[in-house]
């Protein structure tokens, strides 16, 4: 039975690219390193990916192996878990990414289709209100619109307009009352 190479001459076979030396040296790590793996990420599947990972960088850079660090087991093992290290944190990372971004769609933020929705509301109230202000009569329309639009309070309503306070107050009540009539009542058409 032919003698089995050494690990640095797998190493140095790796690096002429030679198949063979890495396959050779994939059979007799690649169950240890599986176990180390597997109890980093406790996943079999997510172990069988770093160490494949592991023996590609392997393949890609064996000139990172250095005989005077360690022994090429060690230097296997080394890659192997950090490779498994960086996947824990990874899948942790991409774990608070997710429960972030659930929080966030938790939140009463409105989607674009109720800020539409809400919109198109909007419109129609004004619509509403525009209708049912020219409905009323003209000098309770202006009361009105001094104190909603221009912020006046029913005093100075009064004062500008030359009327008693008692003249501007009941204008002020029945023109809510006409108001929420008109607005009643086109509501009702609205439902129709």
């Amino acid at each position: 039975m032919p003698q089995q190479p050494g690990d640095e001459a797998l190493v140095r076979a790796i690096a002429a690219r030679d198949h063979a030396a890495l396959r050779l040296l994939f059979d007799r790590y690649a169950p240890a390193a599986m176990g180390l793996a597997a109890r980093v990420l406790r996943d079999a599947m997510l172990a069988e990916d770093v160490v494949q990972e592991a023996f590609l960088a392997i393949w890609e850079h064996p000139d990172n192996y250095r005989p005077d660090r360690g022994s090429v087991r060690a230097f296997i093992f080394q890659i192997v878990h950090n490779r498994a290290v960086d996947r824990v944190r990874r899948e942790a990372s991409q774990q608070r990414r997710v429960a972030e971004q659930a929080v966030l769609a938790d939140r009463d933020e409105p989607g674009i289709d109720e800020v539409v929705t809400d919109d198109a509301e909007l419109a129609d109230r004004r619509r509403q209100m525009r209708a049912a202000l020219t409905s009323i009569p003209a000098e309770q329309r202006r009361i009105i619109e001094l104190m909603y639009f221009d912020g006046l309070t029913q005093r100075q309503v009064a004062e500008r307009l030359d009327l008693p306070l008692g003249t501007v107050k009941s204008r002020t009540l029945l023109a809510m009352r006409k108001l929420r009539a008109a607005l009643v009542a086109d509501s009702r058409e609205g439902n129709r």
